[in-house]
């Protein structure tokens, strides 16, 4: 790693410490993420993933280890939460837990308007967040927010954190109960603002199609530790790995790992549409003798 925004080391953390309901949900978790990157972090219910990226923007502090971001170092006793908060945008799985004005407009321009800045540059911050997302202004701003969609008020929960400006952004299943159009148009800002804007994106999920089209890299995550990482190709290309720790697989890998369970001589890590099609193709003719 060359230039990482974000360092985890030997993180731990225990749920009511001292108590007999103590519970121990990371155990020496370790992860380097570069600037610029899109990482996912998948893994089964209970596998201390939402405790993880709950360290990432000061939501929980490290009791042992260390959590470095972009320089900031979580455990300085003069931490500057609200700056790290502008610094680390975390988008909760429930949109409804981030907002909470009654227009769309004043929603998404409160955290500028919390940090001093001038009304021009405000509403300046807000246009870009909404378009960014996929939100026309105009039409937009001046919503009831109660009225909205569940696709709509992810979007504004996003655009919410995005005013803000911040070098990382935090995913808490990005997708969850949305449709396939809505998820697939949401996937494509987040694409672009990764790709485009040069955000960096860290994002957990249950959905593996979308790990396959957003990832750069993955991390796996089983009782509280990192258990492998790799580029999503050599992630969904080991069936030892996907059957160990019960991950989900792309359609096209699931069809890949079928056909060479089967003797066919394709390649399961071809995750890519085309690039399993061609894989396919390949085959077509012994599958024919």
């Amino acid at each position: 790693m060359s230039n990482p925004i974000l360092t985890v080391e030997n993180l731990e953390h225990v749920y009511m410490k001292g108590t007999p309901l103590e519970h121990q949900a990371l155990f020496g978790v370790s992860l380097q993420v570069e600037r610029g990157e899109c990482i996912a972090i998948i893994g089964h219910s209970g596998s201390g993933k939402s405790t993880l990226i709950q360290h990432f923007n000061g939501l929980q502090l490290p009791q042992a280890g260390r959590v470095v971001i972009d320089g900031i170092d979580l455990s300085e006793k003069k931490l500057d939460v609200k700056a790290l908060r502008r610094l680390v945008g975390l988008v909760f799985q429930n949109p409804e837990d981030q907002i909470f004005e009654k227009l769309v407009g004043d929603d998404i321009a409160y955290g500028p308007l919390k940090m001093g800045l001038p009304i021009k540059e405000v509403i300046e911050r807000a246009k870009w967040a909404m378009d960014i997302v996929g939100l026309d202004f105009d039409e937009m701003k001046d919503r009831a927010t109660f009225a909205l969609s569940g696709g709509q008020k992810r979007k504004v929960a996003l655009a919410g954190i995005l005013s803000l400006r911040p070098k990382i952004i935090v995913l808490d299943e990005p997708t969850a109960g949305l449709d396939p159009y809505s998820r697939n148009e949401l996937l494509e800002r987040i694409k672009r603002l990764n790709k485009d804007e040069g955000v960096t994106v860290i994002f957990v999920s249950h959905n593996m199609e979308e790990v396959a089209h957003l990832a750069d890299r993955v991390y796996v995550m089983a009782e509280g530790n990192i258990v492998h990482s790799g580029a999503p190709r050599e992630i969904f290309g080991n069936r030892e790995i996907l059957t160990a720790y019960h991950i989900g697989m792309p359609e096209t890998v699931e069809i890949l790992h079928s056909l060479r369970e089967l003797g066919y001589p394709v390649d399961p890590s071809a995750y890519e549409v085309d690039e399993a099609a061609r894989e396919i193709l390949s085959i077509l003719p012994a599958a024919r003798g």
